[in-house]
């Protein structure tokens, strides 16, 4: 058979436009190789953010942004509001007493505390200061972050529909109590894009607390992209020699040595994107040069030996380098906002203290008071915190009646959702405020609440975003991180 005759019979109009369509993926291809090469349009140029690397989905902000990156100190596991934020003292008139049922209004509870014949309230039995010129009120397990009380807004009024610690994280990152969708860095990172050509746009660290050592594990589509092409999810950094698995050259692989076998691979793989217009392997061409990219910028990066004494015994960081590892990644996370690194996710596990919570929580203070306030004061002094916002909590708070016996020296807490503590900080915030009131046993909100979406909505305004325009069609629906819901709320706005 003539092999031309046949091949121009195979040549149906589907296959004529499926082969053509993939034009726009070599062109999608070449603009994540090259981000400038399509500079010289006007549209484009206008996307194109500091540093003229990989730009965003919107054309240009909605507003005037305050913020041009976020750190989130995500407090893995419920940090009792009670216990560190929201000083209520006639709870000790209430302590021992059952709590009324005109409080608990039948709530419902987890299986942790369902079977319990009694809900004897239990009051803190830490003391509580007022700081700053604001007179805000923190336990005396947070001195330091106390000691930048005028530079944040304590928010005690955040409320969610989650009452277990998956569907809960979930749907503070995602915007959904069921998994699968974007997080909020990846969203940022779609619609903004990257400010570094050799770091990932979107960075995720993990440490260990002191407190509870068997608490909830951390999945890593809490920092995934869902549905968005995967090159907009998060990164996580490691600690030790290697931050990022498989970066390092392995044995007998020089540099000029794993740049031949990009090359090679790229124009592999650029085959089957002309054949198959899938992004996703534009997306896997793009990840590999920014990974070879990385092998240069993250040593640098991750190499605290630049560092001053004075920096490190701010973070509470020995000259050693033992510091249990929030205190470390902190200090991380400001390298990387100077090196413009989007958005940075520091969590912090071990917060989760059904039992013997005055114990394991001093622990756990301890371990991210410190350092968190250096943070703030860090960013501060360098002219940064005013374009980065800084976010502390967890996804949930901790219930004022006691988990098991209460005794005096001891009790335990369980998953409390109808209100608990949050605190921002930084670009866009009104600094040295407290927003929202809860009753007097920690348990109602008595004034100003704000919802999950609400503070996502907020947070998307610091970085000029109106939450209902950042969207992304997916199985022929319109997303967004706060769905059908949200409002900014203006009382957090400076």
């Amino acid at each position: 058979m003539n092999p031309i005759l046949h091949h121009q019979q195979l040549l149906t109009r589907r296959h004529f436009f499926g082969r053509t369509a993939t034009g726009i993926g070599t062109s999608a291809l070449a603009s994540l190789l090259n981000p400038m090469l399509f500079a010289a349009d006007s549209k484009n140029s206008q996307k194109i953010p500091r540093g003229g690397v990989r730009p965003g989905a919107l054309d240009k902000l909605h507003f005037a942004p305050k913020a041009k990156r976020v750190i989130y100190l995500v407090m893995s596991g419920g940090p009792s509001h009670i216990d560190l934020f929201d000083y209520k003292p006639k709870l000790k008139e209430y302590n021992g007493t059952e709590l009324p049922a005109s409080i608990r209004m039948g709530q419902r509870v987890t299986g942790m505390t369902s079977g319990q014949k009694s809900f004897p309230c239990a009051a803190s039995i830490f003391k509580f200061d007022q700081h700053g010129k604001s007179g805000a009120w923190v336990s005396e397990l947070l001195p330091h972050i106390g000691s930048v009380a005028d530079e944040i807004a304590i928010v005690k009024t955040l409320n969610t529909e989650a009452i277990n610690h998956d569907p809960a994280i979930t749907f503070l990152q995602t915007g959904s109590q069921q998994p699968g969708r974007p997080s909020l860095g990846a969203w940022l990172d779609y619609g903004l894009g990257s400010e570094n050509n050799n770091l990932p746009s979107f960075i995720v660290m993990i440490s260990q607390g002191s407190g509870n050592k068997t608490d909830q594990p951390i999945f890593s589509r809490l920092w995934g992209a869902g549905f968005l092409p995967s090159t907009h999810q998060g990164v996580r950094f490691r600690a030790g020699e290697n931050p990022v698995l498989y970066l390092s050259n392995p044995p007998g692989i020089d540099g000029p040595a794993r740049r031949e076998m990009l090359d090679g691979v790229g124009q592999l793989n650029a085959l089957a994107e002309q054949s198959f217009g899938d992004p996703e392997i534009a997306t896997r061409i793009a990840q590999y040069e920014m990974a070879y990219r990385m092998q240069t910028s993250v040593p640098e990066l991750t190499d605290l030996a630049g560092e001053s004494k004075e920096t490190l015994e701010l973070y509470g960081i020995r000259e050693d380098g033992v510091d249990g590892g929030f205190a470390r990644n902190c200090l991380l996370a400001r390298k990387m906002a100077e090196r413009g690194v989007r958005f940075i996710q520091l969590m912090h596990r071990g917060w989760d203290q059904h039992s013997s919570l005055p114990g394991q929580i001093r622990g756990q203070c301890s371990d991210v008071d410190r350092p968190s306030a250096a943070l703030i004061k860090d960013l501060k002094d360098r002219g940064l915190l005013d374009e980065t916002l800084v976010i502390w909590g967890g996804e949930f708070g901790r219930t004022v009646y006691s988990q098991g016996a209460l005794t005096k020296t001891d009790y335990g807490r369980d998953h409390h959702g109808r209100c608990f503590t949050l605190w921002m900080a930084g670009g866009g915030i009104k600094p040295g405020i407290t927003y929202g009131e809860t009753d007097d046993y920690c348990y109602n909100i008595a004034r100003d609440p704000v919802h999950v979406h609400d503070f996502q909505a907020t947070a998307l305004h610091c970085l000029g975003i109106d939450h209902t325009r950042l969207v992304y069609r997916f199985q022929g629906r319109d997303f967004r991180l706060t769905d059908v819901h949200g409002k900014v709320v203006q009382g957090l706005l400076g």
